[in-house]
């Protein structure tokens, strides 16, 4: 899924194809997230590693929102980007900005991110590993 059907994306959604809660979790919200403009594609796509400034293994810690422009969001600041886009999940992206919510939102979603393949495992969800993802970068022809 990492061509949108939009040839020109506001942005991705980068997740981890290795991940079998990542895998069927983000591309169930390819539709919602065109809404946004923004396509989704597995980190694992040879387009992303030249386009991030990550190394490796910081890329693969972290769901990822990579602008056309180029900017770059990562982690729990991802989730926000997207609940603030959205009439029904704009309520939870201002709970998530308190101060108090704010550090609760953080360290939720990096205790989640850390164990996202033993909760994967525990919920029979298989992982992924298709190496380079399907399709080629966008901009491509």
């Amino acid at each position: 899924m990492s061509r949108p059907t939009d040839p020109h994306p506001r942005g991705w959604v980068l997740y981890d194809d290795s991940c079998g809660f990542c895998r069927s979790w983000v591309p169930g919200w390819a539709g919602t997230l065109a809404r946004l403009g923004l396509a989704v594609a597995p980190l694992q796509s040879e387009w992303v590693g030249e386009r991030l400034s990550a190394t490796a293994q910081e890329r693969f810690g972290d769901l990822w929102i990579l602008m056309a422009d180029g900017r770059q969001i990562r982690g729990a600041d991802a989730y926000r980007f997207v609940l603030r886009g959205f009439w029904w999940s704009y309520p939870l992206y201002l709970l998530s900005v308190t101060p108090l919510l704010r550090q609760a939102f953080n360290g939720a979603y990096r205790k989640f991110a850390d164990r996202r393949h033993r909760f994967s495992s525990a919920c029979g969800l298989s992982p992924g590993g298709r190496g380079t993802g399907p399709g080629p970068a966008p901009g491509a022809t």
